[in-house]
Order: structure tokens, then C-alpha cells, then sequence
């Protein structure tokens, strides 16, 4: 899949010289980029997920509860 963004002049060679120092592809650069991005606001989204869990619920377990709970 083949997909195209606007830069301007200073920022395309910002990322060209990225890609060089890195002894990488502006394409790669580019998708590591965006997939770190994702992967960083996905793991935000779980983390406020898991917030709003904890504030409605907020009953904890020690390590050796939680090891009987799960009968480990």
C-alpha cells in the first residue's frame, strides 16, 4: 500500500537526514513513526480504561491473593 503526506521542505529533509544517520529508508522511518504513535495512544486508551475500572472497583489484591485466586 502506497500512501502520500505533505511536508514541507524543512521537514522533508529533517526526515531524509533522519533516515540516513539511521542507515534507513524514509519509508521506514515513516512507518515506525506512525506505528509507535498508534501503539503509544492505544496503550494511553488502556491505561485510562483501566483507571476508570479501578475507580469503580477499587478492591486490590496482594501477590498471595491473587496467586490463591488463580490457584497458581
Amino acid at each position: 500500500m502506497s500512501i502520500s503526506i505533505r511536508l514541507s521542505g524543512k521537514e522533508s529533509k529533517l526526515i531524509r537526514k533522519y533516515a540516513e544517520l539511521n542507515g534507513t529508508t524514509v519509508s521506514e522511518v515513516m512507518r515506525q513513526a506512525i506505528l509507535s504513535k498508534i501503539e503509544n495512544e492505544f496503550d494511553i486508551f488502556l491505561y485510562e480504561e483501566s483507571n476508570k475500572e479501578h475507580a469503580s472497583n477499587p478492591k486490590t489484591y496482594t501477590l498471595k491473593e491473587a496467586r490463591k485466586i488463580l490457584e497458581l
